[in-house]
């Protein structure tokens, strides 16, 4: 016989970037919200590159400030490199906005999901670490209650009228009903690992983020600089290619090196200061995102290949989305699946831009040669670098880009 739960307000499955957001947001508003992380903070995490468009959200969180007094490494652009080792001219984020928001920043996560998560306590979030979700249970189509599991060993079984899924990866709720869909075409995997003293460009590209070739074009590798003196270096490519019989991550990992010299001349000058890390099959999205009472965000809803460094955009903003549709929703009482997933139409729009320029990247499209043809299109690809993805006209570049390479048709994902 399962306990009668005890009721909250709203519940957030998930203290990363997308459940921190939407928590404060909601906050704000004098809502009391329950967050619930499986993990205790500080934690590793992938995913150092921020998009500029992330200072919206920030600024509403309320944490520029501290970002600003980081030692976080600036970023001012993306480089891409090709497998001869040519490298274009870097796609300058300001060159489209004069703003202070052109500037973003490199971080290490585990540093910077602690800040978002302290930020959420501070608005009055009520936040239990190392809390485990043992189950969710579902009459029909609604929540009934989640079963939770505590650090210090005590269980607790729980209800809210709202439960935001930001469980990542996990995707507790998706993978509950079922919604889960993997992307056909990206099955990709990473293999990575961390540097320091390797090389920096000077000035203003020492905090880029580099795109760069493996001969073949049977992958590429991200070369991200971070504090204290560290570089993320890591490769992506076909799960078939990278992991079938390939020996070791850090076998695999150092014959890619070979294959990008490019790569191979920057580390050279470093040494490695950390293990091995992999991963697989990352692409997906879900074919519904809102139910009754419930929402999906961040990677629970879906998850692009990080080629262009776009996880904690999307994680950001659907948090942001997310949270102004339950206040809404509050106010009108209306907590139905169309009310909390109204913003998701819109946001999968965005996603799928994103998606396009992912294909044409492995299809072998070449930046520097399409801008060196259609320089009017100059804009709309440096848009879509740093995360302007829901902005009028931007996708106007597509059908310029299907003339050198196949394009995905855009893909829905249902509110209720």
């Amino acid at each position: 016989m399962v306990a009668t739960p005890t009721t909250r307000e709203v519940i957030v499955m998930g203290g990363g970037p997308a459940g921190c957001t939407c928590a404060t947001l909601i906050a704000q508003h004098g809502y009391r919200v329950t967050l619930y992380e499986r993990e205790k903070f500080p934690r590793y995490h992938i995913g150092e590159s921020f998009m500029p468009e992330t200072y919206w959200v920030l600024r509403r969180l309320g944490v520029l400030d501290q970002l600003k007094a980081s030692p976080f490494v600036k970023k001012f652009s993306v480089q891409f490199v090709s497998e001869t080792g040519q490298e274009s001219q870097p796609f300058y984020f300001f060159e489209i906005n004069p703003h202070e928001s052109s500037q973003t920043w490199q971080v290490l996560r585990s540093e910077f999901d602690e800040l978002l998560l302290n930020n959420a306590r501070r608005h009055g979030v009520e936040v239990y670490e190392g809390s485990r979700i043992l189950d969710i249970a579902f009459d029909g189509d609604r929540v009934r209650h989640l079963r939770v599991h505590h650090a210090d060993g005590r269980e607790e079984t729980v209800w809210a009228p709202v439960v935001v899924d930001a469980t990542g990866q996990s995707a507790v709720i998706a993978n509950r009903l079922g919604l889960r869909r993997p992307d056909p075409r990206l099955k990709k995997g990473a293999v990575w690992t961390y540097y320091e003293g390797a090389y920096r460009d000077p000035g203003l590209d020492e905090g880029a983020t580099l795109v760069l070739h493996v001969a073949g074009k049977k992958g590429w590798f991200w070369y991200i600089p971070l504090h204290n003196n560290v570089v993320s270096v890591g490769v992506v490519s076909s799960i078939e290619y990278l992991f079938q019989g390939r020996g070791s991550h850090e076998q695999i990992f150092y014959e890619e090196v070979e294959r990008c010299p490019a790569v191979k001349r920057r580390i050279a000058c470093g040494r490695r200061v950390a293990g091995f890390f992999a991963t697989r099959d990352f692409s997906y999205k879900v074919s519904r995102g809102a139910g009754p009472g419930w929402v999906l965000i961040g990677d629970a809803l879906g998850f692009l290949d990080p080629i262009y460094s776009s996880g904690v955009f999307l994680a950001l903003k659907s948090g942001e989305l997310a949270a102004d549709a339950i206040v809404e929703g509050f106010q009108k009482g209306d907590l139905s699946g169309p009310q909390l997933g109204k913003w998701i139409p819109e946001f999968v729009r965005g996603m799928e831009a994103m998606r396009k320029l992912v294909y044409a990247f492995y299809e072998g499209f070449s930046f520097g040669q399409f801008v060196r043809e259609y320089p009017q299109y100059r804009r709309h690809i440096i848009d879509l670098l740093v995360g302007n993805l829901f902005k009028e006209g931007v996708e106007e570049v597509f059908e310029a880009m299907r003339r050198y390479v196949p394009l995905p048709e855009a893909e829905t994902v249902a509110v209720a």
